[in-house]
């Protein structure tokens, strides 16, 4: 069974820039735009749950396509597995959505 394409886009949108990973980048129809589609999430089974998935999972989890302006695609990468995804904020490149503290262990 052959494995589906994977690729990591990474794109500015409102002062952000989000990396997602997704199985399907084309040309759009839409003259000057870019197509992601079948984007792929992380899903937990479990207490573990990451705010930056958990995020870009209500803001995209029902989305068939992004039409992205292709000024606004930094960079589409083919990987071989997913990693993190993010979302920073564009000037300074830090994390927009952080992990809750977790309480220290006691000794």
């Amino acid at each position: 069974m052959a494995t589906k394409t994977l690729y990591k886009v990474t794109f500015h949108n409102h002062g952000k820039v989000y990396e997602l990973y997704a199985q399907r980048v084309a040309s759009g129809a839409l003259w000057g735009f870019t197509e992601v589609g079948e984007l792929v999430f992380d899903v937990h089974d479990g207490v573990v749950v990451d705010p930056t998935e958990e995020r870009l999972r209500d803001e995209f989890g029902n989305t068939r396509v992004l039409h992205l302006p292709m000024q606004s695609i930094v960079r589409i990468e083919e990987v071989e597995k997913k990693g993190q995804s993010a979302i920073r904020d564009a000037a300074t490149g830090e994390a927009v959505v952080t992990p809750f503290p977790m309480p220290v262990r006691p000794r």
